[in-house]
């Protein structure tokens, strides 16, 4: 047999022998023979904070972002099992949490409208493609099936004294291999596909990062390589006894001709036919509809990014202030962005920091921007000088500290420079987007013209702020 290609999603090893690859992608499992996988809703999305019912509530993107991932990796996994790999599942504990189901319902009108978000359940373990009702319960206390555990008693013997069962898996259609000590309760699983040698194997949750696998400076130790070359061995040799001990033959190509055909599957395979165009079409929608979501979130980069794509945000919310922006470049000068309106003409900076306020260099860059600007012969004044800093932007707005340096400020007033912190051009920018408000939108453009330091664009309207998160009821 020739060598078998590993992969592990959700946790990795100190092994050269398999690859890793993040739970956030949209990875296929078709490239690999054998896939590791481990999923605790915790390690990967983050709540704010807000709880439902006594229970984490994710935000919108959050919860969008946790189904469409959960969706791949079910549809990966089922497909790899189905191509006949072999998947190992670790069962970490049971998390629910509330999602965002995309619905709302209104109260009140005007100033005194509510808008109500309604959630549902959702689980990590709804990313395993198989009909499973967990139930809370952990012990270190298991044992091999009397019956079926043939495949598994090796691996087993190597790491079941690690293992730690966390949910006991009663009522589920696969064949049990691992039971509590007592009670004979399922907490290990093995499914097999009917169209190929492939085995989907829940297995209870080992302790892959005991004390002493990484040292003081992040590396992994010689315990973490022992570990991971015997962990590997192990499944290897795992996945070559569940494929010997197959419960089905794979059924041949000849097989498949229509002498041998039985009445009943032919109206099933046109059904199957229909079922799989309709699937075709979702998944059609689905991606337009995810294009149309980015291209409609594209602003909030405003308050994360740095680099060319605050840039591009920075000049699609001066086009929504009502200004023409462009960015310039010509054979002499390069500008991130060139921008005017009735009240004026602006050249601008965009400068991005990931855990600090924006200093005074980018001040030197705007002001040679200007100078050569106005050497162009097109251009008969000076242009004002705006900056547009994104200060500590890996952290929430509200938890961010000056967006600007004093030094920057000071030297900002006396050239009549104007800084723009962009989390608070998002904030007026939000607002305009979701109500036209030209006067309001005319002040913002004063306010960014007329200042010198940092701007304080006005007052967003109270209505802006009627929207609520509140959580409903679970549908």
């Amino acid at each position: 047999m020739s060598k078998r290609k590993l992969l592990t999603v959700g946790f990795q090893l100190a092994s050269d022998d398999c690859e890793y690859a993040k739970f956030r992608s949209k990875t296929s499992l078709l490239d690999w023979d054998i896939v590791l996988f481990r999923f605790a809703i915790n390690e990967h999305f983050y709540s704010s904070g807000d709880t439902h019912q006594g229970k984490p509530s994710l935000n919108d993107d959050a919860s969008f972002q946790l189904k469409d991932y959960c969706a791949h990796w079910r549809k990966e996994i089922k497909q790899a099992v189905e191509a006949g790999k072999t998947v190992l599942v670790y069962l970490p504990p049971l998390e629910e949490v509330f999602v965002d189901t995309g619905q709302r319902s209104y109260s009140g009108t005007g100033r005194n409208q509510r808008t109500t978000r309604h959630v549902t359940s959702f689980n990590n373990y709804e990313v395993i493609p198989a009909n499973l009702s967990p139930v809370t319960a952990s012990g270190s206390r298991i044992k091999l099936a009397a019956k079926g555990a043939e495949e598994v008693s090796a691996y087993w013997h190597e790491f079941g004294s690690i293992s730690k069962y966390e949910v006991i898996l009663e009522g589920s259609d696969g064949r049990p291999c691992l039971l509590t000590a007592s009670g004979d309760k399922p907490v290990g699983l093995i499914f097999r596909s009917r169209a190929a040698n492939g085995t989907l194997l829940l297995l209870p949750d080992i302790d892959l990062f005991p004390g002493g696998f990484i040292d003081e400076e992040g590396n992994w130790t010689k315990e973490a390589d022992q570990f991971a070359a015997r962990f590997v061995k192990t499944v290897v040799a795992l996945d070559r006894s569940l494929a010997c001990s197959g419960e089905s033959t794979p059924e041949p190509d000849w097989a498949s001709d229509d002498r041998f055909s039985l009445p009943a599957e032919k109206p099933l395979m046109v059904k199957l036919l229909k079922t799989e165009q309709r699937l075709e079409a979702a998944q059609r929608v689905k991606d337009d509809t995810l294009a149309e979501i980015e291209k409609a979130g594209a602003l909030r980069a405003l308050v994360y990014e740095k680099g060319k794509p605050l840039e591009r945000a920075i000049i699609e919310a001066l086009r929504v202030l009502g200004f023409s922006a462009e960015p310039f470049q010509d054979a002499q000068s390069e500008f991130d962005v060139v921008f005017e309106s009735p009240e004026g003409r602006l050249i601008g900076e965009a400068e991005g920091k990931d855990n600090k306020a924006v200093n005074v260099e980018k001040l030197r860059q705007l002001a040679m921007n200007i100078h050569e600007d106005l050497q162009r012969a097109e251009v008969n004044a000076p242009a004002k000088g705006v900056l547009f800093g994104n200060p500590f932007r890996l952290s929430p707005p509200e938890e961010r500290d000056v967006a600007f340096t004093t030094k920057c400020e000071t030297a900002a007033k006396s050239s009549s420079t104007a800084l723009v912190p962009c989390p608070e051009l998002f904030k007026v920018v939000r607002y305009l987007l979701s109500k036209r408000n030209a006067s309001f939108a005319r002040r913002c453009r004063l306010a960014i013209i007329r200042a010198a330091g940092v701007v304080e664009f006005p007052e967003v309207p109270p209505e802006a702020n009627a929207i609520s998160d509140d959580v409903a009821e679970e549908q």
